[in-house]
C-alpha cells in the first residue's frame, strides 16, 4: 500500500523519535578521551569564560547555535494547539537549519501564554545560545515579546513567521515587478491578513521602497482610528492606507497591482483579480488551500502568480530565509538581525534567478539550489561587517 504524506510522516516520526538527535564532537573510547571531554579538563574552558564570557563563543557550541522557540500558539494551519503538540514543528525547523546551513538548534517548548513569562524564560537560557529563533507564537504577543528580547539581550532575535515570510516575498516581489516592468515606489499593494506575517511584510516593503500599501483583516480594511484594530495593527495603520480607505477586500483591491495573501483560503475570486491594474502580480500564500487557485487568478488576467506550495511555481518559503539569516549572524556574531540585512537577504535570494531565466513562472529559487543559504547568509554578513553597531 502506498502511504500518503501524513502516514509517512507519522511512520518516520514514530520510528525515528522525532526528527534530530545530538552528536557528539569528541571522541570517547577510554578514560584519558573522558579526561579531556569531561572532568577534570572540562574545567579549563569553565576557568577561561568564568573570566571572560565572550570565550563561550570559541569554547562551546554557543557561536553556532540558536534556540528555536515556542509555545504552541499559532502553529501554521493548526492554531492554538500547545506547546508539546507544536515539539514537532520546532524539530523541523533545528533538522532544516542543520541541514541547509550547519547550524545547530535546540527545540525548546515554553508552557506559557503569558508574554513577559515567555520574554523571562527567554532570557534566562539565552547564556547558552547564540541567536533565538522564534516561530509560532500568537499575534499579538509575538511583536510584544521579540521587541522585549531586542531590547534586553545582545543576540540575534528573529520570529520566523514575521521575517522570514517578509523576506522571502521582498525577493519574489523584486523579480516579479521586473517582469511586468513596473518601479516598486510607483506599485499599489494589498496584503490580506492583518497579523505577524501581514505587518511585518508591510513594514518591509515599506523599508524597501513601495508607497501605497493597504491591509486587510476579517473585518475589510484597516485604517487608522479603528478601535477594534490591536496595538500592533494600530502602529501598522500609522504608516499604510494614507488615504484613510474603508470597506471590504474587493474594494481595497480595485487598481492594485500586487495582492499579497497571508490569511485564509478561497478569499480571492477572479472578479477581484479583474479589478486589480494590468499585470497584476498575485501572491497567494495560504497553505494548503491559496487565496485564490493560481490558474483561477491566471484566468482573471493576473501575470505573476506565487503560492506557498511546493507543487506551483514559484513556491514562497521561509526556509528559503531563515537558515541563511542564521549562519550570517553566527558567523560574524551580529547582535540583531536589521532591516537592512532583511533587504539585503531579498535581494540575494533574487539575484540567484538569472536574467536570461527569469519568467512568469521563475521568480524566486528552489529551496534545494545550493547557492541560497549562502547567498542570504553573505549579504546579512556583508551587512553586519559593514555596519560594525550590528556585531560583538
Amino acid at each position: 500500500m502506498v502511504m500518503n504524506v501524513k502516514e509517512k510522516s507519522l511512520k518516520l516520526h514514530r520510528e525515528k523519535h522525532g526528527t534530530i538527535e545530538i552528536v557528539g564532537t569528541m571522541p570517547l573510547r577510554n578514560g584519558d578521551d573522558l579526561a579531556v571531554a569531561y572532568t577534570p579538563g572540562v574545567a579549563g574552558p569553565c576557568l577561561e569564560i568564568a573570566k571572560d564570557e565572550e570565550k563561550a563563543y570559541e569554547y562551546t557550541i554557543k557561536g553556532k547555535t540558536v534556540a528555536v522557540v515556542t509555545n504552541g500558539t499559532a502553529v501554521l494551519g493548526l492554531g492554538n494547539i500547545g506547546p508539546a503538540a507544536g515539539l514537532p514543528v520546532v524539530e523541523g525547523k533545528a533538522l532544516l537549519l542543520k541541514r541547509f546551513a550547519n547550524v545547530n538548534a535546540i527545540p525548546i517548548c515554553v508552557d506559557s501564554t503569558d508574554p513577559d513569562d515567555i520574554v523571562n524564560t527567554i532570557k534566562n537560557i539565552a547564556p547558552g545560545f547564540g541567536g533565538i529563533h522564534l516561530e509560532d507564537i500568537k499575534a499579538p504577543e509575538c511583536f510584544y515579546i521579540e521587541d522585549k528580547l531586542k531590547e534586553e539581550l545582545d543576540i540575534p532575535i528573529y520570529h520566523d513567521d514575521q521575517h522570514g515570510t517578509a523576506i522571502a516575498v521582498l525577493a519574489g516581489l523584486y523579480n516579479a515587478l521586473k517582469i511586468v516592468n513596473k518601479d516598486i515606489s510607483d506599485i499599489k499593494v494589498v496584503i490580506n491578513g492583518a497579523g505577524a506575517s501581514g505587518i511585518a511584510t508591510a513594514k518591509l516593503l515599506i523599508s524597501a521602497g513601495v508607497k501605497n500599501i493597504v491591509l486587510c483583516d476579517i473585518n475589510g480594511i484597516v485604517y487608522e482610528g479603528d478601535n477594534c484594530l490591536n496595538e500592533p495593527q494600530k502602529q501598522i495603520a500609522k504608516v499604510t492606507n494614507r488615504g484613510l480607505a474603508k470597506g471590504t477586500l474587493k474594494d481595497a483591491m480595485k487598481n492594485a497591482d500586487v495582492f499579497i495573501g497571508v490569511s485564509a483560503g478561497n478569499v480571492v475570486t477572479g472578479e477581484m483579480v479583474e479589478g486589480m491594474n494590468k499585470d497584476s502580480i498575485i501572491f497567494a500564500l495560504a497553505n494548503p488551500t491559496p487565496e485564490i487557485m493560481p490558474e483561477e487568478a491566471k484566468k482573471a488576467g493576473a501575470k505573476v502568480i506565487a503560492t506557498g506550495r511546493s507543487d506551483f511555481p514559484n513556491q514562497i518559503n521561509n526556509v528559503l530565509v531563515f537558515p541563511g539569516i542564521f549562519k550570517g549572524a553566527l558567523s560574524v556574531r551580529a547582535k540583531e538581525i536589521c532591516d537592512e540585512m532583511k533587504i539585503a537577504a531579498a535581494k540575494g535570494l533574487a539575484n540567484l534567478v538569472k536574467k536570461d531565466e527569469l519568467n512568469e513562472e521563475y521568480i524566486i529559487p528552489s529551496v534545494f539550489n545550493r547557492n541560497v543559504c549562502d547567498a542570504v547568509s553573505k549579504a546579512v554578513m556583508d551587512v553586519a561587517q559593514k555596519n560594525n553597531k550590528f556585531t560583538a
